[in-house]
């Protein structure tokens, strides 16, 4: 089983790997189970990081701008839109 965003392979899963993973779950389900998986570490992740970016810039934005979006997508690109906006690449270590 591999792993590839964007064409690019990024994790294998050798084949003892899956033999172990499927000592515990059901072979009939092994591949959308991975996929659940997966899902919900990149969900969770996200999840974390916007309710960090949002405790950071919430503050900010009310005092600068009268109208928030409730869309969480649109907020986060109103936050990047800020001029003194740092990515984490950007900040002082």
């Amino acid at each position: 089983m591999k792993i590839s965003v964007d064409g690019k392979d990024l994790f294998t899963l050798s084949e003892t790997q899956k033999k172990v993973i499927k000592n515990d779950i059901a072979e009939e389900i092994f591949e959308e189970d991975m996929k659940r998986r997966l899902h919900y570490i990149l969900t969770h992740k996200y999840e974390q990081c916007f309710e960090r970016l949002k405790n950071e810039w919430m503050p900010k934005i009310k005092q600068r701008l009268s109208s928030i979006p409730t869309d969480d997508e649109e907020l986060a690109e109103m936050i990047f839109s800020q001029k003194d906006y740092k990515s984490k690449s950007q900040r002082p270590a």
